[in-house]
């Protein structure tokens, strides 16, 4: 008798055990997607910037994957989170500018966004801050966050700002988002947008169903313009000249004229400009001190996973929509198809995820949706054109064969592999940069004829499908008629002979 009670015992602790087993197989892993803005290669394990600090990021690439050769598929903030939100190039929608709406458009007015794919898969979905361009801060943005997520909040954006600029008299219609420094009045990081947002991220971690799970989205705008930060922040970097990037001199000498129509009337200001008015240290502290406040709030998040006691059934992803100038190649700002617009922080961690790897193969924005549905086992549609990079997230020594793509605009486009960077222009004109032994660009190597082969084979990247604006585009947006030999930037014709702002 004793004998049986103990089968039976046995049995019912198999079943229980196996039951456990099985609902937790079956259970998905959670999502916490993290957005930055505007965030280049400045962050420590990155080695873009020998005193930036960012231990919190640094932090979570221990714990996952990093890929050092991350590329956005557009340098600009519209065109490049429509494109990973929809798992499409800017070359398969016609999206290059700052509008209009993804779901005006045919190409996408149909098509399943990332976070309405995990919905349909049984995923609570929630964002806040800037994850589609515009985030909460403005009725659009809203509209968007509102149509494609289950859950939001109104946070985010710049915050509060001082009652007039701190820098006065930007060129180029003296921009109201062209702004940087210490706000004296301002020392509580907690009225900051990006505090809220992650404050907002993290209640709905705490709060979420347990009967589900969840996808949580946070998108800080920081350290895109304005760059405003407390006093701690910028205490974290030196008020000297040993805070400004390595810049070569007249580095645009043997680039072609075309490469200026990328950026031709932007409120960016060049370098000539922040030299002269004694501001490129102010505008440099001012970035970096963003930098790191962000990073704090990409601590908080990690810290509420791990307090949540979840950490380990969490993916969490971390990405930049595009890069910054600070200086270099003349220019501050994003818009170019160099490496310091187009490489990005890309970071993924949990469950699937080898910790401690750092990938040198060439990876795309694009490829998040592809990877997230991956990891998760949920379907693949059949529209993405991003490639899984669980191989790599598994060895990051594993070959991608598909280098990295980035255009802006129909016609101009770079390809960038694990050594070489390719840019084709709109009108013929081309760059080519061997990044193993010149990784800050500084020489153009195109024409040589011992690389005619290497530019032979990467040019068959260049995107098949090249559509052209999109109808209603506007905002950094430009046309180019290979037979008048004319760039239309934003309506206005611009000849060569008009002269160049540096």
């Amino acid at each position: 008798m004793i004998n049986k009670i103990s089968q039976v015992i046995v049995a019912v602790s198999l079943f229980l055990t196996n039951f456990a087993i099985c609902a937790t197989e079956e259970r998905k892993p959670n999502i916490v997607f993290i957005a930055i803005d505007d965030q280049n290669d400045w962050i420590g394990h990155m080695g873009g910037h020998p005193l930036i600090q960012t231990p919190h990021i640094d932090r979570l690439a221990a714990r996952g994957t990093t890929f050092l050769n991350a590329h956005c598929q557009a340098p600009l903030c519209n065109p490049s989170r429509v494109s990973l939100l929809f798992g499409m190039r800017p070359t398969s929608t016609g999206v290059y500018g700052l509008s209009p709406a993804a779901r005006e458009l045919p190409e996408l007015k149909d098509r399943v966004s990332l976070p309405q794919h995990f919905a349909a898969q049984g995923y609570s979905t929630y964002a806040t801050g800037k994850i589609f361009h515009a985030g909460t801060s403005a009725g659009g943005g809203k509209k968007q966050l509102a149509s494609e997520f289950q859950f939001t909040a109104p946070y985010g954006g710049v915050g509060t700002r001082p009652p007039k600029k701190l820098i006065e008299k930007t060129p180029m219609g003296n921009h109201p988002l062209m702004d940087w420094g210490v706000w004296p009045l301002d020392n509580d990081d907690t009225e900051k947008g990006d505090y809220k947002v992650a404050s907002w991220a993290i209640e709905q971690i705490k709060t979420a169903p347990k009967d589900r799970p969840f996808f949580v989205a946070a998108g800080f705008f920081l350290p895109h313009v304005p760059c405003y930060a407390t006093q701690k922040w910028f205490d974290l970097y030196p008020d000297d000249d040993s805070v400004l990037p390595k810049i070569l001199e007249n580095d645009r000498a043997d680039t072609p004229r075309f490469s200026w129509y990328l950026h031709w009337q932007l409120p960016e200001p060049r370098l000539k400009w922040v030299k002269e008015q004694n501001q490129w240290r102010n505008l440099v502290r001012s970035y970096l001190a963003c930098t790191s406040f962000v990073d704090s709030q990409v601590g908080r998040l990690l810290d509420a996973l791990d307090e949540a006691g979840i950490a380990e059934n969490t993916i969490i992803v971390l990405w930049s929509d595009h890069g910054w100038h600070l200086g270099e190649k003349g220019i501050t700002g994003k818009n170019s198809l160099w490496d310091r617009s187009t490489r990005v922080p890309l970071i993924f961690a949990g469950p699937g995820v080898k910790g401690g790897q750092r990938c040198k193969q060439p990876a795309e924005l694009l490829d998040i949706y592809s990877t997230l549905a991956d990891l998760t086992k949920t379907p693949l549609r059949h529209e993405l054109e991003g490639i899984s990079l669980v191989p790599q997230l598994k060895n990051a020594d594993t070959k991608r064969e598909r280098p990295a793509i980035t255009s802006h605009n129909q016609g101009s486009h770079a390809i960038r592999t694990e050594r070489w960077r390719f840019i084709h222009y709109a009108d013929g004109s081309e760059e080519l940069y061997d990044m193993a032994h010149d990784p800050n660009e500084w020489t153009n190597i195109i024409g040589k004829t011992e690389h005619a082969a290497v530019v032979a084979d990467l040019k068959k990247w260049l995107p098949k499908v090249d559509l052209p604006l999109a109808p209603g585009s506007a905002g950094r947006v430009f046309t180019y008629d290979p037979i008048s030999d004319e760039v239309v930037w934003e309506g206005k014709k611009v000849k060569r002979t008009d002269p160049i702002v540096e």
